[in-house]
Parts: C-alpha cells; structure tokens; sequence
C-alpha cells in the first residue's frame, strides 16, 4: 500500500523530511516558563546598568554567564548546600575565566591544546555524577566563548580588556545568584528549595567510564580542537565562530539522542545566520548613533538569552538558537561590520555546524558497536 504522501502526489522522501522536521521543533507547552525567562532578565539587568553606568561593556559577557550558568547548575535543598556548591562552580569558572582571557593573544597552539584538555576532562566528569557532568559541560562551553572573545579583542589595542575584570566580573555575575537565592531564602522562611531548574538531572551518583564513554570524549575533544585550530591557526578573520557554533552544536555525550543531536544542529545554524544578519546595522555608524545601537544590542542579546532560558523545555531547537544568537552576538559586537564580514560569520558557522556532524556520524557508529552493551549517560544536555 502506498503511503499517505505517495497518495498525496509528494515523494516518499519529502514525507519522511517534513515529518522529520517537525519532530526537530515540536512543542512542548508544559515546557514553555515565562516566569524563568522574566526572573533571568530582571536579574540580568542589573550588571547591564553597572557596566553601562562605568562604561565598561567588555565585561557584561563574563558577567552574564556567571549569573546563567551558576542559575542552571543550582541544585536546590538547603541555603548553605546551595551556596557551596554555587561558590565551588563559580571559582571552576572564574579559574578558567583568568585562563581562557590569559592567553588568548599567545600563540594558536596554546590555545588549540588548553581546548582539548578542557574539552576532554569536561566530558570525562560523567564519572562524578550527571549533575557535575551538566555543570562541566557547562563550563566547557564558557571556557570557548571566553578564548574566543580574547581572542577576538586582542588586534584592538583600543578596547581595553584586563584578565582580571574579566575574572572579576564572571565570579561576580555567580555572586549575584548566590544574593537572590538568599533573598528567596529569606522570603521563603528559611525553607529548603527546590531545584530551580527541576528538568535538569540532579543526580550525583558516580559512574565508571567505560571505554566507548572516553573514547567518544577523546573524538569530542579532537573535534572541539580541530574547530579552534582552523580558526586560530589560520587566522581567520570571524573564524573563532567555528569553535564556538561546533561546541554548540555538538551532542553533549554517547548518551543524547539523534533528534537532540539535530536540534542542536538546527538550533545552532538559526542563531548564527540571525547574529550574522543583526550584526549588518552598525556596518556604517559612527560617534554617538554607533554608541546606541551597541547597547541596543546588549539588550537584545539579553532579551535572546531570556528567551532561551524560558524556552529551554518547550524546544530545543529554539533554546539552541536563542542561546547562540545571544552568545554571538556578545562575542562580536565590538567587531566592524560588513557584508563581507557576514559572509565569514555564515561560512565559518557552516564549517562549525559540519564538523559537529562528522562527530556526530562517528559517535552514532560508536553507539551501534555498543548497543548491546550496558546504556549509556542519560544526562539531559546543558
């Protein structure tokens, strides 16, 4: 018999495509949390308004990914569990803040090495728990998108960036969460809470590495590092797109299904081409008119960022896109603008996106090898 879209005049493909599609942004209305997305932006206005009142903005980036990613990793329960444990992953990230700033003008294989080692241990904390491995991957991501803003800010003299600024500003966006738990805390009698982020997996049972787990560790960092080292090592000009749209891209473990792993992919094109196409307005301001639209695009970004944490649960595709165009955006824009400018972002964003489906194809050929063996990470991804 033949299928409803042969029926229907349309190849059988075309059918399979379609439906394939609309499992990729298929909603979940259980999932959708304004409240969140509002709560993130409230709370995020505030280092905007410091940074523009000191006139700083270099830094909002930092700040921003302290407070968003210490929110996502808050593991509930009492105020002082809480606190801890926000604090150890606020310093992590701080360590790896003074890093990745450190030595972001040294040269390309300095960089392309502390990528791979960052990238390979991240992906290796599977064995302390699913809620650690979350908090790694999590921190795997920031330590690329802060080598790539020092990187990108290092032939400007005239931008002004200190390591420690930057160091300052990430633990300070970390404290800033730690202050409004408290103050919930408060509020809420005293009371244990649960974990904000109730979706996220909470568990902190540890778990032997298994050969295909590192293994497919091992192919992510090469992967992560082969993006960077195109990107440094060429120099290509916009080309520290193609490690950050490839971390973002990427399955995060063996674990995550192939729908996950597209709507990653989908995600990640989305907010690259939205960034690329957004960052064209400024192409010919100049003085006071320049100075406006940049903080016109702070907020947006923040707006963006908001989005992804309120739609984080309602579908991955859009929180994948809404996250990169946000980072994307923060990342480039002290950069001048153009069309050719455009040209490289969408180019490299396309090299980044192709080089998380080669890895994605091995690591779906390391799953079948192992498909009957015991299963994999169930780790919902970051």
């Amino acid at each position: 018999m033949a299928s409803a879209a042969a029926r229907e005049g349309r190849p059988v493909h075309e059918g399979k495509a379609a439906s394939w599609l609309s499992k990729v942004f298929e909603l979940n209305p259980a999932g959708l949390s304004w409240p969140r997305g509002v709560l993130f932006l409230d709370v995020a206005l505030v280092p905007l308004v410091v940074f523009w009142a000191i006139g700083y903005e270099q830094y909002l980036l930092s700040a921003l990914f302290g407070l968003l990613f210490s929110w996502l990793i808050d593991p509930g329960g009492s105020y002082a569990q809480r606190a801890s444990r926000i604090a150890g992953f606020g310093l992590i990230g701080a360590g790896l803040t003074a890093l990745g700033f450190g030595i972001g003008g040294d040269g390309w294989g300095w960089l392309v090495l502390a990528i791979f080692a960052v990238t390979l241990l991240a992906g290796l904390m599977i064995m302390f728990g699913v809620h650690r491995f979350v908090a790694a991957m999590l921190l795997n991501l920031w330590f690329i998108i802060a080598l790539s803003v020092a990187f990108s800010l290092h032939p400007h003299p005239h931008i002004t960036s200190y390591t420690w600024a930057q160091v300052a500003a990430w633990a300070g966006g970390s404290a800033l969460w730690i202050g409004v738990t408290f103050f919930e805390w408060l509020i809420r009698g005293r009371a244990d809470r649960p974990q904000p982020m109730a979706e996220l997996p909470a568990g902190t049972s540890r778990r032997s590495l298994t050969r295909p787990v590192v293994l497919f560790a091992l192919i992510r960092a090469l992967a992560v590092a082969g993006a960077a080292a195109l990107a440094f090592g060429l120099n290509l000009s916009h080309g520290y797109w193609i490690p950050v749209a490839t971390m973002i891209a990427m399955k995060p473990d063996l674990g995550s299904s192939t729908l996950i792993a597209a709507q990653r992919l989908a995600g990640a094109a989305i907010g690259a081409a939205a960034a690329a196409l957004l960052l064209m307005i400024p192409a010919s301001e100049t003085g006071l008119r320049l100075l406006v639209i940049v903080h016109g695009f702070e907020i947006v970004a923040i707006v963006l960022l908001m989005h992804g944490v309120a739609t984080r649960f309602w579908n991955y595709a859009i929180y994948c896109a809404a996250i990169a165009a946000g980072v994307l955006i923060l990342v480039d824009l002290p950069q001048p603008s153009n069309f050719d400018a455009v040209g490289y972002r969408v180019a490299w964003t396309a090299a980044g996106v192709g080089i998380g489906v080669l890895v994605m194809l091995l690591a779906g050929l390391l799953a079948k090898r192992t498909a009957k063996g015991p299963p994999q990470s169930t780790a919902r991804p970051a």
